[in-house]
């Protein structure tokens, strides 16, 4: 089977790892890629704006791909499948409609609403809202405010803060931009990321994880497309995953069918875990980054084959997914200067740059010269994998002693808290 990846990051290099270990896979190719994907498949540069169904759909036919595995968020909702499927070619990713559970918050609001699923009280401002308008809503929540972008912000769009001042800061600057905003209450526990294989109202799951936002130790700083996450949980009790696959996935699931939107592809149900249970902190309509990074590398159940069943619409035929025992782990070098304005153009070197099993290329590029560079804010992701979770937490950091990027930083304490015994579930 000839596949393409639609993507340049880590979630897309660990996709290509597991596609390529697939004796199902005959051939590889990705679009738009990045310097460390070239030993897995072949690069295509200058295909057009992978938000461009018209470019992607013309790539797809002309390299004869029989499977294309959409990885951001952006295509989905631009409506790359929708193209790809009037085109004859399965696609792994919902229709554009479908992908609306992540590109409108509100819309997601309205399914969960309609499911019955827990989640967070929401309000929406648009943009023009005066200033009496605005205050008043932020009067309404509180003490913390959690103040969301609704749309696509590649997970850098929301602020949770118990500062009023850079609440509002950021309301207006969503405002500024023209997108609405979304005022949610808080939601305590600890966070899970759960990844469902959907296909209609079949519902799979993946391994729990748990991902690090904030950009610095001790969640602080501001929030990232994720600094680093950790995969299974430890503190999450064995019947954790099967309840928030009854009380969130499958409703949400049926709800879409009802609404003649029926889900194909992953859906990522990002949680919070509190005294009632779980509750839904947001929707994503693909595979998240950088939880993809150490899911993937645990399972054991080929993936190609897994993801063409989900294309095709037999899922519910499958057979039980199968596991690697133990746990595994990625931790984002990010280049100095991120989340705000990276720094790109810096070279990468070290030993342990050349690992292709441990260290996974997000925001690299060649240089002239033919070195690798930065040329994104998350530039790396390397993986540790360990029969404990400490175990996995000592390999990855150890690699990254042997990787040099002037200015770049990295969080210390990925799944530090889960090593330590320091998370639990009320």
């Amino acid at each position: 089977m000839r596949i393409l990846v639609i993507g340049s990051g880590g979630r897309e290099h660990a996709l290509l790892k597991g596609l390529a270990a697939d004796p199902a896979t005959t051939d590889l190719h990705v679009t738009p890629g990045n310097a460390g994907m070239a030993g897995l498949a072949t690069i295509h540069a200058d295909a057009g704006a992978v938000d461009d169904p018209a470019a992607m759909t013309a790539l797809a036919q002309r390299i004869d791909a029989g499977l294309v595995v959409i990885g951001p968020e952006i295509p989905l909702v631009a409506g790359v499948a929708d193209a790809l499927r009037a085109a004859g070619i399965r696609v792994f990713g919902p229709n554009r409609d479908a992908a609306q559970i992540e590109g409108s918050k509100q819309f997601a609001k309205e399914v969960m609403a309609a499911a019955g699923v827990r989640t967070a009280r929401a309000e929406q401002l648009q943009p023009g809202t005066g200033d009496a308008g605005v205050e008043a809503a932020l009067d309404r929540f509180g003490p913390t405010w959690v103040v969301k972008d609704d749309g696509l912000a590649g997970g850098k769009g929301v602020v949770v803060t118990s500062d009023r001042a850079a609440a509002r800061e950021h309301v207006d600057a969503v405002h500024a931009l023209g997108n609405p905003v979304l005022l949610e209450s808080f939601l305590d526990g600890p966070e899970i990321s759960l990844f469902c294989l959907v296909d209609g109202e079949t519902v799979v799951p993946l391994l729990p994880a748990q991902d690090h936002k904030r950009a610095y130790d001790n969640d602080e700083g501001p929030n990232t497309g994720g600094m680093g996450a950790y995969t299974p949980l430890p503190w999450l009790p064995a019947e954790g995953v099967q309840r928030i696959v009854d009380e969130v996935c499958v409703p949400v699931a049926k709800e879409m069918v009802r609404r003649g939107t029926p889900y194909s592809g992953l859906l990522y149900a990002g949680l919070a875990w509190g005294a009632e249970g779980p509750a839904v902190v947001e929707f994503n309509a693909r595979f998240g980054d950088p939880e993809t990074q150490p899911v993937l590398s645990l399972l054991k159940t080929p993936l190609a084959g897994l993801l063409d069943a989900v294309a095709r619409g037999e899922l519910a035929s499958q057979p039980e997914l199968e596991w690697e025992d133990g746990y595994a782990l990625t931790v984002v070098l990010a280049a100095e200067g991120y989340p705000a304005s990276p720094r790109k153009g810096v070279a990468i070197t070290g030993s342990a740059l050349g690992d292709a099993g441990k260290v996974l290329h997000a925001g690299t590029a060649l240089g002239p010269t033919g070195d690798t560079e930065s040329a994104g804010g998350r530039v790396l992701n390397i993986l540790g994998k360990g029969a404990t979770l400490e175990e996995a937490r000592d390999t990855a950091y150890s690699i990254l002693d042997g990787i040099e990027l002037a200015g770049a930083f990295y969080r210390h304490d990925i799944a530090l808290a889960a090593v330590e015994g320091r998370i639990s579930l009320r």
